[in-house]
């Protein structure tokens, strides 16, 4: 009779042990078998896409400061960003006032090469933005009393420039883009060379202020 209940005893022991052998066994392949998720490291890169905003783009990985464009939203910025030791590009993204005169400095490359391999000389105020496809999709107004154009090659792109243009150089244009005020050029050369397109439009008046 012991002999029997000691076998019992056993047996009962070994079928537990079993099942709870299987179990953990089960658990420790589950374990095994989920994924963790992988840590994606967060974007540092903080600076402004200028080519998005601007659809101006430079071959070299690290451009130089003197093809590097600025994107502006403070008038602070922006009379920085016009000055000699500004930019080529001048974009802003948003309506700006500016309560003094503005004078566009410096003579600046944009990156590129002309046909004859020498750089390119451009100046470039752009009061928009744009999508990837170039679309532009806002567009802005800058205020000042008056703005004189001293960087060669220089032009106001997309947007409405609300004051006075004085020109001393040659070859400045509007792109798409208003004076609400009048263009005033300062030389022959200066306005023999002007160039606007057929969507800008100026509302003043257009004259030679030697």
């Amino acid at each position: 009779m012991k002999f029997k209940v000691l076998f019992l005893t056993l047996l009962l022991f070994t079928v537990l042990f079993t099942g709870c052998t299987k179990k953990n066994t089960d658990q420790g392949q589950n374990t095994q078998g989920e994924t963790t998720p992988t840590a994606t490291p967060a974007d540092t890169n903080t600076e402004t896409d200028t080519a998005s905003n601007t659809g101006e783009t430079t071959t070299d990985d690290q451009p130089d400061t003197v093809t590097t464009a600025s994107i502006v939203d403070s008038e602070d910025a922006f009379v920085k960003a016009i000055s000699k030791d500004g930019t080529w590009i001048i974009a802003t993204l948003k309506d700006l006032t500016i309560n003094q005169d503005l004078n566009l400095e410096g003579e600046f490359k944009n990156g590129k090469k002309d046909d004859q391999g020498k750089d390119v000389i451009q100046r470039k105020i752009a009061l928009y933005t744009q999508d990837e496809n170039r679309t532009v999709t806002a567009r802005f107004t800058l205020t000042a009393p008056k703005i004189t154009i001293n960087s060669p090659m220089a032009s106001i792109q997309h947007g409405t420039f609300k004051g006075d243009v004085y020109v001393n150089v040659s070859d400045f244009q509007l792109v798409d883009a208003t004076v609400d005020g009048n263009v005033y050029f300062t030389t022959d050369e200066a306005k023999s060379t002007f160039k606007m397109d057929e969507t800008s439009k100026i509302t003043g008046k257009q004259e030679l202020k030697k």
